[in-house]
């Protein structure tokens, strides 16, 4: 039985039968709320934002040193309501006139994912929607979708402050899932490792996250292999990610020049813009060989065919130009086709939920009206995962050459 709704005259209606209603025009209002940055947006069915909003947290978690839980949460509680007006207004639309509304729900912060959840839900009751639930992962890994013709199946390299995994996407909501990472993601890394040396105590980098600051000092360094650093994992045929040792790593570097040229404890070392290098340099080549086995192992299972061959890399890490020219240097080796989404769409935002909903909404998945049985959670498995597959499959590389990125020219 369909349930009815009060349309503009303008929307043209399909029925069909055993499934939902389905416009021809399709709007998808999307909320986002799973870490620090409440965002809003409305997205059509051909990919186009008609209206968007975003309220970020940054500054005030990196006074505080990190995101503080209860501060991102009492944000996003004061803010989502304005957030998602302005968005609406933005697009010069009423929440009449969406379709939907798409929510992370899963994975991220437990008391920021209770705010986005509890509002999406309050709205669907009022204007008589459904909800869709969002996977924040695979609103990540689909972005891509939107902008660009990259079909399914495709290889998807996600990277941001939470996450590091390797995965085949299959569907809208089918992945399979390579590698994962043991400890740090990159984006925790980076931001770790800039706070230990400081470089918010440089006022070029007061305001800046870890990774862009890491980014821009690497970019002024005149010998990035001053200081040595070993890749991680190498010796382990398979596709999991792990920097808790190149951080170590840099931690001692940082120490022993900070003992020989007795920095007092506000100042930063004088070689640190050579340190960010072999930082960054160390992390790109260890993504670099996970993706390079992740393509072979997909090669041989025949898991992406020959002209879909694509490697797809988000997440906020994913602004980072110098890990971006490393990945796409692997592609162009192997036969790939490099893609990644435009930097505000890489970072946390409504559009990506919004979207991810208009594709739920094409494929008839995760259209729900009993709303109390939406659950927010913490920790959410990507997909299928096949990491065993891939450590059986016992493949030895012949690593791509990545000797230019040596080159101090490489960072600029």
């Amino acid at each position: 039985m369909y349930k009815v709704f009060t349309l503009p005259k303008s929307r043209v209606l399909t029925l069909n039968v055993g499934k939902s209603i389905r416009l021809v025009k399709t709007f998808i209002l999307g909320i986002e709320t799973s870490c620090d940055d409440t965002g809003c947006a409305i997205v059509n069915n051909k990919g186009k934002t008609l209206g968007e909003a975003l309220h970020s947290q940054h500054q005030i978690h990196l006074d505080n040193g990190g995101i503080i839980p209860p501060i991102a949460q009492t944000l996003h509680r004061q803010h989502i309501e304005n957030v998602v007006k302005k968005a609406l207004i933005n697009a010069e639309m009423h929440l009449n006139d969406v379709e939907a509304i798409a929510v992370t729900i899963k994975p991220g912060l437990p008391l920021s994912l209770e705010i986005g959840t509890k509002y999406g839900k309050y709205l669907c009751r009022k204007y008589h929607k459904p909800f869709i639930p969002i996977h924040h992962m695979e609103a990540h890994a689909l972005t891509i979708r939107m902008i660009e013709d990259v079909k399914f199946p495709f290889l998807v390299l996600l990277i941001s402050g939470g996450h590091c995994l390797l995965a085949i996407a299959q569907n809208v909501n089918k992945f399979l899932l390579l590698g994962n990472t043991f400890d740090d993601s990159p984006g925790e890394a980076f931001d770790k490792a800039a706070r230990r040396m400081k470089l918010k105590n440089i006022p070029e980098f007061s305001q800046l996250s870890g990774g862009q600051a890491i980014e821009l000092a690497a970019s002024k360094s005149t010998d990035p292999l001053k200081f040595k650093f070993t890749i991680p994992l190498v010796q382990y045929r398979d596709c999991n990610f792990s920097l808790a040792g190149a951080k170590t790593q840099l931690m001692c570097h940082l120490l022993k020049e900070e003992k020989a040229h007795n920095i007092a404890p506000d100042q930063v070392i004088p070689n640190v813009y050579d340190l960010c290098a072999g930082f960054l340099l160390v992390i790109t080549r260890h993504l670099s060989h996970r993706v390079q086995r992740g393509i072979i192992f997909a090669e041989r299972r025949g898991l992406i065919p020959n002209d879909r061959k694509t490697l797809v890399v988000s997440g906020g890490a994913a602004c980072n130009n110098f890990i971006a020219k490393g990945l796409q240097m692997v592609c162009t080796e192997l036969g790939y086709q490099f893609a990644r989404p435009p930097p505000q769409l890489c970072t946390d935002n409504g559009v990506m939920i919004a979207w991810n909903g208009v594709e739920k909404w094409k494929a008839n998945i995760d259209i729900i009206y009993d709303y109390d049985s939406i659950v927010t959670a913490k920790t959410s498995p990507l997909g299928e995962n096949i990491t065993r597959a891939v450590i059986e499959e016992n493949i030895s590389c012949k690593w791509v050459r990545l000797n230019k990125l040596n080159d101090a020219s490489a960072f600029k």
